[in-house]
């Protein structure tokens, strides 16, 4: 009886660690997806495709607030003329 438990014990060991490497392999393929996306948006090279993505163009916007746009060309016009 003590040789069978031993047996069985040992299967359930090997398929423990079965597993556990085949999670790990699944685990180190999607961190190698990520990290070459990531050297890719570090390097910057290539021709650019397409509409950035929205946090992209929201973290590049510059220049005035919102509601401090240039006059509109008919003022300029009437206050250029009332000078």
């Amino acid at each position: 009886m003590a040789g069978a438990k031993s047996r069985a014990s040992h299967r359930e060991l090997s398929m423990d660690v079965s597993k556990i490497l085949a999670d790990l392999r699944q685990e180190r393929e999607q961190l190698e997806e990520a990290i070459l996306s990531l050297e890719r948006l570090a390097s910057g090279r290539g021709k650019r495709r397409g509409r950035p993505p929205l946090w992209m163009s929201e973290a590049k916007k510059r220049g005035r607030p919102p509601g401090s746009k240039n006059k509109p060309k008919e003022l300029k016009v009437s206050s250029a003329a009332g000078d």
